[in-house]
């Protein structure tokens, strides 16, 4: 019986000690939800200028939340790194304690007859504690095998705050060449979507003459209806390129990690007439990013993190031996010496370790094989990436100076026509043709103005260099942060590119 009440009052101790999962409520989320959106702008200098190129990019080091949680995870990781190497220390252990009972220990003696019989009582009960105690003791100890293991995890630790570091450098390379995609097609857009939208207007205005043109029969049904196409072809790729820049602002705002809601301007700057070339041959190029790119780095910190495993393993295998030694204190009255020192030394050994070790062995092995290949996938990706860069920039800068010419000769077309017109020897036709032809070669040439600038920053990512210098950005304010990139970028332009 005694049985069945404890089994059952045992069951009901486990029903009531089980978790169960508890989504969070309607109201939990919606208060978190409110709570995000509070805070995922805040604290953030206002914009109160038309932002440039090198602002974009420093609210964009300093804002962007992506980045920031790189920051924090290296922050963790050295704060981890701080942790392991507290490891090797020894350890120096205080205790102290209180015990009472109701009556006094005791115990009685009998005599041994032998090694299996005992005899009578050889003397009264007798006690040698007191009732009440009082202990304390204080001991530091040192375990060899420990600290060996320790070492070899803090030099692991330390690695992971440099890939931690190299993943930051990462992320901070491609937000920057983000930044500089979104900026000039945001400054293509804020140029030309008013331009487009009136063009697409008169489009449509055009449209509807060719088309009463056409059903009244007062020009050829042949030319009206090419008219009409050429209308349409113009307006289709006035709306492929509203689509293009349309968004592009919304992206630069997000990179920034300013609100949608937010209105802000851009500075534009002035079309560049002179596009430099590539300074510097793919080979060094090459060169520069097996040793600087992140992705080269932290592999690298694995396959050394992987060798002080396979150190690990090889330490694990010793004798262990634990040297302690401290001080104590019984208040036990029927002791001799209420105080005393001690001291001693402890040796131990897993056998089992040596059977563990060759499992180890091998998969450590693999792993760093593993490393091993990928660092050879990475290097082939890495220098097919850095021709690959150098050659888009090339097209880039040759498309730009294509487009730069296609401009001049359309606005010069336009300005011939326009005169022409006022004339009365140009028709209206051939008149608005032009002007929307002048539009699109604007807009075209702004749009390759974005690429090249796309492939120039896509050379500094695809080369490992860091493109916003050393400095502390959460200690320096956006203005200060946009002039240290703007002198940094100047220097490293100063080392890749040529103006010819």
């Amino acid at each position: 019986m005694n049985k069945i009440v404890s089994l059952v009052f045992a069951g009901v101790v486990a029903s009531g000690c089980t978790v169960t999962p508890q989504p969070l409520s309607l109201d939990q989320l919606s208060e978190k939800s409110n709570v995000l959106l509070g805070q995922y702008t805040e604290s953030q200098e206002e914009i109160t200028q038309p932002i440039s190129l090198y602002e974009a990019m420093a609210r964009a080091i300093k804002y962007n939340l992506d980045y920031k949680v790189e920051l924090y995870e290296e922050a963790l990781r050295g704060s981890e790194s701080s942790l392991a190497n507290m490891d090797m220390l020894p350890d120096l252990v205080a205790k102290a304690g209180i015990s009472d009972r109701n009556n006094y220990s005791g115990s009685r003696s009998r005599t041994l007859l032998g090694s299996n019989e005992v005899g009578a009582e050889s003397l009264v009960p007798s006690t040698s504690s007191d009732k009440d105690l009082v202990t304390t003791e204080l001991e530091l100890s040192w375990d060899i095998l420990d600290f060996g293991l320790s070492y070899v995890r803090a030099k692991q630790a330390a690695d992971a705050v440099l890939i931690a570091n190299e993943r930051k450098r990462k992320v901070a390379n491609r937000i920057i060449e983000d930044v500089r995609t979104a900026y000039w097609r945001a400054v293509s857009a804020e140029r030309l979507l008013d331009q487009l939208d009136s063009l697409e207007s008169d489009i449509a205005s055009a449209l509807t003459a060719a088309d009463e043109s056409y059903r009244q029969k007062k020009t050829s049904p042949l030319a009206a209806l090419t008219y009409q196409r050429e209308l349409l072809d113009i307006q289709r790729e006035i709306q492929s390129m509203n689509n293009e820049l349309f968004v592009a602002k919304r992206q630069l705002a997000a990179l920034m990690n300013v609100s949608p809601t937010t209105q802000f301007s851009l500075a534009l700057p002035a079309r560049e007439s002179d596009v430099p070339a590539l300074g510097i041959d793919a080979e060094k190029m090459v060169s520069d990013a097996l040793i600087n790119r992140p992705e080269i780095r932290e592999l690298g910190y694995e396959q050394r993190i992987s060798e002080n495993e396979a150190s690990s393993a090889l330490l694990q295998l010793l004798p262990n031996l634990n040297l302690f030694g401290g001080f104590n204190y019984n208040s036990n009255d029927f002791l001799y010496n209420n105080n005393w020192s001690s001291w001693g030394a402890q040796a131990s050994w897993n056998v089992f370790n040596l059977f563990r070790y060759p499992g180890h062995k091998r998969s450590n092995e693999l792993e760093q094989e593993l490393l091993r290949q990928r660092s050879l996938a990475l290097t082939m990706a890495v220098v097919t990436q850095v021709h690959v860069s150098a050659s888009r920039y090339e097209i880039a800068r040759q498309k730009l100076e294509t487009m730069r010419k296609y401009h001049d000769v359309s606005a010069n077309i336009l300005e011939q026509i326009e005169s022409g017109y006022k004339t009365r020897k140009v028709s209206y036709q051939n008149f608005v043709r032009e002007k929307m032809n002048s539009i699109v070669a604007d807009a075209q040439f702004d749009i390759a103005q974005a690429d090249l600038q796309n492939a120039y920053a896509n050379i500094f990512a695809s080369v490992g260099q860091d493109t916003f210098g050393n400095i502390d950005t959460a200690a320096t304010n956006v203005k200060e942060l946009a002039e240290h990139l703007q002198s940094h970028w100047q220097q490293l332009s100063s080392g890749f590119l040529v103006q010819r």
